[in-house]
C-alpha cells in the first residue's frame, strides 16, 4: 500500500520527534551529539554520539512497542549504518582512536526512549 503525501509527512515528523527525544536522552546520559541524520550514498546514521573514548552510531526506531522497534532494524539496515560509520570515521580522522559501537534506540507511545547499546557488532 502506497502512503499518501500527508501520511509520509506525518511519519517524517514523528520520526524527527523520536530522534529529538533520543538525542535528549543521550545527552542526559553524558553523550555529546556529533551529528544527526548523517547521510552518505552508502547509508545513514540517525545519531552519531560520543562519550569519553567511545563513538556510538545510533539507529532510532519509533514503533508501537520497544520490541517492535528492535525487530525493525534489518541486517540490510545494519550494513547501511555500518558503511555510513566507516565513511564518517574516514571523514573525521581525529576520532580514529575511539572505540566504535552500534546502538539502537526505540521509542514507543507514552514512554521514554530505550537505549540498547551494542545492538550489533562490527562484522
Amino acid at each position: 500500500m502506497r502512503r499518501t503525501t500527508a501520511q509520509r509527512q506525518r511519519a517524517f515528523r514523528a520520526g524527527r520527534m523520536a530522534e529529538t527525544l533520543c538525542v535528549w536522552a543521550l545527552r542526559l546520559k553524558g553523550y555529546r551529539i556529533l551529528a544527526r541524520n548523517w547521510k552518505t550514498a552508502a547509508g545513514e546514521a540517525d545519531i552519531v554520539a560520543r562519550r569519553g573514548g567511545l563513538i556510538a552510531f545510533v539507529e532510532v526506531k519509533a514503533r508501537a512497542s520497544h520490541a517492535a522497534g528492535i525487530e525493525a532494524v534489518s541486517v540490510r539496515q545494519q550494513r547501511r549504518v555500518r558503511r555510513a560509520a566507516e565513511i564518517f570515521m574516514a571523514a573525521h580522522p581525529s576520532l580514529a582512536s575511539l572505540d566504535m559501537r552500534f546502538d539502537i534506540m526505540t521509542i514507543a507511545p507514552g514512554s521514554w526512549p530505550t537505549h540498547s547499546p551494542g545492538a550489533w557488532g562490527y562484522e
